[in-house]
């Protein structure tokens, strides 16, 4: 694969650019040498050396529990988005080139040092001319034009690897590329983001002791962000937190029922919380850096409380029907396999109550049923089980007194009672009793209509063996190879007969067509041969 593509940048069917970043890509994996075996560190390594596009790559892939395996997913969790910071004389320049004026005309002054530098912006300090303290959020120049053909190489890449292998039962990874690209275009669309800010501000506004800058609006463009400067301590500076005299315990629990509100009540949540965009100021928690926000639909919520309810009941069939509700099947669902996979999932939580439950933990096996089973799993689902067992991680380093999951449990019990309504449940029970006596009064007559066109030879019935597919397909195979046996065997014993005349033409004294009878008999055992002994190895 690696040489076609080498190809195209050599024969010129790749522009000049694109085909130099192909060049830089196969440098970076060789220096790594990832071709000698591959390892968690490695796989981060080389993400971080290729540059904004795979660490951001790298970053979407953690948020994906089914996409690579656990030790994979914590090792990319590490990614760093600091990276050497664009020379201050370039930040002016955006400045300048944005506002179609000078950066002072505007500003009174820029602090020269960046607060951060992240692969797609970098944060400033700076100062209004009324003297109002501000950050300003610059966005590197180019930095789109870089990641749009990293992206077409990609797909150019994943084209190429679908050719020659077989991408049943593998991960979509044309549809993990398309997610980090629309992802990344969200997080360099600066207005965007501030309307996740302010949308974040409006359904936090009645908890005082939550927090997050106020954009400037007037001053705010899809490149340039500028918001009010806020002073605090992260989450993990525990010195710094420790000499403010800060009650972690009481910090802790006001982080983790927020974080529950927005996941359960909100469904517009933090996708990124590590301590980093949370910092602490006078009792108050301050949420920053809102360009990756997680949202779950009313639809998503309600099956994951459906599933969660079910998992404290042991209610097999009410966990199925959730976890088709969350997912959309990519084909067709073998449900006998998928009730086998969630009895084994309920099986691990056989004596589960509300006090012990670990979001985190469940929301990944769900997630691991849904791709066994070939069910697309929910962007905003996948976000969620992340955020969960990130925060979990968080208040354990630095809240280690604070048990999330509980809070989450309570805020989950709370949620589903809330909504519980008994005269919402009597109206559904009065809809279902009628549904069901109106169905049951119209039963003798489809009886009727199914004996008369029975009767009449007009009755088609179409069985469906659900589960029986790898058997059929296991047989069908098994037929295949019989019948290829059967022509191998005829084209023998044909060409053997055309050799014993004198049918013209010949080469070497041999009849032409007995010849080519030889070939084809020869290429269909070969190929014959070869399918068996694949399927042994599989075995």
């Amino acid at each position: 694969m690696l040489r076609e593509f080498l190809g195209q940048a050599e024969d010129g069917s790749m522009d000049i650019s694109s085909a130099r970043r192909l060049k830089e890509i196969v440098a970076v994996l060789r220096d790594r040498e990832l071709l000698q075996g591959v390892t968690p560190v490695k796989v981060r390594q080389v993400l971080e050396d290729l540059g904004p596009t795979f660490v951001k790559l790298g970053q979407i892939i953690s948020m994906r529990p089914d996409f690579l395996p656990n030790e994979y997913q914590a090792e990319l969790t590490r990614l760093q988005s600091e990276v050497k910071p664009m020379d201050f004389s370039v930040v002016k320049e955006i400045v300048q080139r944005e506002y179609n004026q000078s950066w002072d005309g505007i500003f009174a002054s820029i602090d020269e040092h960046a607060m951060g530098s992240a692969s797609i912006a970098q944060v400033h300090r700076a100062s209004l001319l009324n003297g109002d303290r501000v950050v300003i959020k610059v966005q590197r120049p180019g930095i789109y034009e870089v990641m749009a053909k990293d992206i077409a190489l990609l797909k150019k890449a994943i084209s190429l690897l679908n050719l020659v292998r077989d991408s049943e039962g593998v991960v979509n990874l044309e549809s993990i590329v398309d997610e980090m690209w629309e992802i990344a275009k969200q997080e360099m669309d600066f207005l965007l983001e501030a309307d996740h800010i302010e949308e974040f501000a409006h359904l936090n506004k009645d908890d005082e002791n939550i927090l997050c800058p106020k954009v400037n609006r007037q001053l705010t463009t899809q490149r340039i962000l500028v918001m009010e400067c806020m002073e605090g301590i992260p989450l993990d500076d525990g010195e710094g937190l420790q000499a403010a005299c800060v009650d972690m315990e009481r910090i802790g629990r006001r982080l983790g029922i927020n974080y529950v509100k927005q996941m359960i009540d909100d469904g517009f949540f933090h996708a990124d919380p590590h301590p980093g965009n949370i910092w602490v100021k006078d009792g108050r928690i301050i949420w920053l850096d809102l360009g990756m926000m997680g949202r779950l639909s009313v639809r998503d919520r309600n099956s994951f409380r459906h599933a969660i309810m079910a998992l404290v009941t042991n209610d097999v069939y009410g966990m199925k029907e959730a976890v088709l509700a969350l997912g959309m099947p990519r084909g067709k669902v073998d449900h006998i396999q998928l009730y086998d996979d969630v009895s084994a999932l309920m099986a691990q939580y056989g004596d589960l109550d509300f006090e012990h439950l670990k979001a985190g933990e469940v929301a990944r096996k769900i997630l691991m049923v849904l791709k066994s089973n070939n069910i697309a799993i929910p962007h905003g689902f996948s976000m969620f089980a992340r955020g969960v067992m990130i925060m979990e991680g968080v208040m354990t380093r630095c809240c280690p007194q604070v048990n999330f999951s509980e809070i989450f449990a309570k805020g989950l019990r709370v949620s589903m009672e809330k909504d519980f309504s008994w005269l919402a449940e009597l109206n559904k029970f009065k809809r279902d009793s009628y549904m069901l006596m109106k169905k049951s009064m119209q039963l003798p007559e489809q009886i009727s209509d199914i004996l008369k066109m029975t009767l009449s030879g007009q009755t088609k019935v179409n069985l469906d063996l659900t589960g029986s597919q790898e058997p059929l397909q296991k047989l069908d195979s098994m037929i295949n190879k019989m019948i290829m046996a059967i022509i191998s065997a005829a084209l023998l014993l044909g060409s053997s007969t055309i050799c014993t005349t004198q049918m013209e033409p010949k080469i070497m004294e041999i009849p032409l067509l007995g010849v080519l009878g030889y070939l084809a008999a020869m290429v269909l055992c070969s190929k014959l041969l070869w399918s068996i002994i694949k399927t042994d190895r599989r075995k």
